[in-house]
């Protein structure tokens, strides 16, 4: 079995270089998608694209449509959506994709720390699996796809 996995969340860290090098070492059949990893490209790309703007609102606002177009028909095309949520920053677009891939009906991995767990009780309890380190998803896809941790 093969799965598309769509890896969301915060973009300050390296625990999506983690999942994907431990999945290929498992020999895991899966094609990872991601937003874009630049922030500042994820910030531009539609003032870039489309023309400047003298109000930060619509340099913005450009920049999450474009950002959106890609984000939703990756979910869209996804088998399973990982969303991690980090220490340093609110991730108020990775729980935005988290409601998002529940509403498209796709199951969610959610990782956090127990320092979030409060704060994700409600995205907690709509995953499938919530796990509080980035190395345990490679194990819970290994027993999705072969029934092996």
């Amino acid at each position: 079995m093969s799965l598309a996995v769509y890896l969301s969340g915060e973009i300050h860290t390296n625990w999506r270089e983690l999942i994907m090098k431990r999945t290929a070492e498992m020999g895991l059949d899966i094609d990872f998608k991601h937003p874009i990893l630049d922030h500042g490209l994820s910030d531009d790309c539609g003032a870039k694209l489309l023309g400047p703007e003298d109000k930060k609102f619509w340099h913005d606002h450009k920049g999450a449509k474009l950002n959106a177009l890609r984000t939703h028909n990756a979910i869209k095309n996804s088998d399973i959506i990982v969303v991690r949520f980090g220490d340093k920053y609110k991730q108020w677009n990775a729980a935005f994709e988290a409601g998002f891939a529940v509403a498209s009906d796709i199951p969610l991995i959610v990782i956090h720390g127990e320092d979030h767990q409060h704060a994700l009780k409600e995205v907690d309890a709509l995953a499938m699996v919530v796990l509080d380190e980035p190395e345990k998803v490679a194990s819970a896809l290994s027993y999705v796809i072969k029934g092996q941790l």
